[in-house]
């Protein structure tokens, strides 16, 4: 008997049908076949994208960045344009745009940038060793443009315009929070019906299976400030006020406040106090990294914060903590939710499993996508991998057939939505 699940999920007059993994169980071979040959090319996307060194500092490496994607883009008939980003390094976002025959509106994000500085390919450098390929940003992110950049090829080659139009945005400051470029992707995001974020997927064996993701983090700033008063530390230290040892104070007392408050996260990170050895300190500060999955978690936290340092150890030292806001937190709703699940429908014609990640406590430009609402968000269609923003980073060879087909099958399938 064959069984279909019907998932409806409205924007305006966007809706989303699902079919169940029984319905969806013979394998597109040609889509399969086009995914296999393109493995190659693919790899040697990889290489040139991972020789090209592109930390979110680096001007010129994110130039370079820019001209490949923009080329590759214009070779498969987007019309492209360079943005430049409104704050950070001053380094350009890439968009391109296809104009097709169909309804939907249809918008892929990856990013260009890497956490890694400049000169790090002499100590990590490219490499193949079995079924992983080794190099600085290859999974996190060069392996999502390299999906997008190869499925819309094959998507190309095969005739297929069934979109009203497909937008490509590739930024150059995602590590550093899309501080230039968030405003400009939430813009585009609002414009289109469903948005596919292209960030990694854990490789097995470090994780079960591949996934998709349906939350991550939101993150926010934290800086603690202590004023103090100098004074002689071998001759008058009692006529100090050491803002060393208040800032200390605080911190123990403040680093568990966020369990409090559901949905946020704190952790103090970095310290600074002092600058001689001989002198009582008058000024320190700590920072925090902040993680959020509530949309009032920033004013929760500062209010938390506020009431916690109102404590001092010292007499006559001022402290003061302050949270920014920086990138919103993505929580995807039950179309995304559909969505995904017709992600593991499409994974279960290759006999592979597909995992649905709820939360990440990384952050991701979906976030900026999803913020208000308006598109279908699902964050993580690029290729399996591992060691991003540590040492070693690869990604898994064996992924790349599936997400090709995985991004393809898809796009397909969200063309034909009515």
């Amino acid at each position: 008997m064959k069984l279909s699940v019907k998932l409806l999920a409205s924007v305006g007059l966007f809706s989303l049908t699902v079919a169940s993994s029984s319905a969806l169980a013979a394998a597109d071979e040609k889509l399969r076949a086009a995914a296999e040959q393109a493995q190659p090319a693919v790899i040697e996307s990889l290489h040139d994208m991972v020789l090209i060194e592109s930390g979110s500092s680096d001007v010129e490496g994110l130039r370079k960045m820019a001209d490949f994607t923009e080329a590759r883009l214009k070779a498969l008939g987007a019309k492209t344009e360079r943005r430049k980003t409104t704050k950070g390094a001053g380094a350009d976002m890439v968009i391109g745009t296809f104009e097709g025959t169909g309804s939907k509106k249809l918008m892929l994000i990856a990013h260009m940038d890497t956490v890694y500085e400049h000169g790090i390919l002499d100590t990590q450098p490219y490499k193949v060793d079995g079924n992983r390929i080794y190099g600085p940003g290859i999974a996190d992110d060069k392996g999502g443009i390299a999906v997008i950049l190869h499925s819309l090829k094959i998507l190309n080659d095969a005739g297929w315009r069934d979109y009203a139009k497909l937008t490509v945005s590739f930024n150059p400051d995602e590590e550093v929070g899309s501080i230039g470029s968030g405003e400009i992707i939430a813009e585009l995001a609002d414009q289109h019906d469903v948005v596919l974020s292209c960030e990694p997927t854990v490789a097995p064996p470090v994780a079960r299976n591949e996934s998709l993701l349906l939350g991550a983090s939101g993150t926010a700033t934290g800086t603690l400030d202590v004023k103090g008063k100098a004074s002689h530390a071998g001759a008058a230290p009692q006529l100090g006020r050491n803002a060393l040892i208040e800032l200390a104070h605080q911190l123990l007392q403040t680093q568990d406040v966020a369990k409090s408050i559901p949905g946020t996260q704190l952790n103090w990170t970095t310290a600074k106090a002092g600058t001689v050895r001989n002198q009582i300190p008058d000024h320190a500060t700590a920072g925090a990294d902040i993680r959020l999955t509530i949309p009032d978690g920033v004013q929760k936290l500062q209010a938390a914060l506020d009431e916690k340092v109102k404590n001092r150890l010292i007499a006559d030292t001022e402290v003061s903590v302050t949270v920014v806001a920086g990138r919103p937190p993505f929580v995807a709703d039950d179309r995304g939710r559909a969505l995904a699940k017709q992600g593991q429908a499409i994974y279960a014609e290759l006999d592979r499993t597909l995992d649905i990640a709820e939360m990440t406590g990384g952050a991701t430009d979906a976030g900026y996508a999803a913020r208000s609402g308006k598109a279908v968000v699902v964050e993580s269609f690029g290729l399996a991998g591992w060691g991003y923003h540590a040492r070693d980073e690869y990604i898994d060879t064996n992924s790349i057939v599936p997400r090709l087909y995985l991004m393809t099958r898809i796009l397909m399938e969200l063309g034909k939505a009515k």
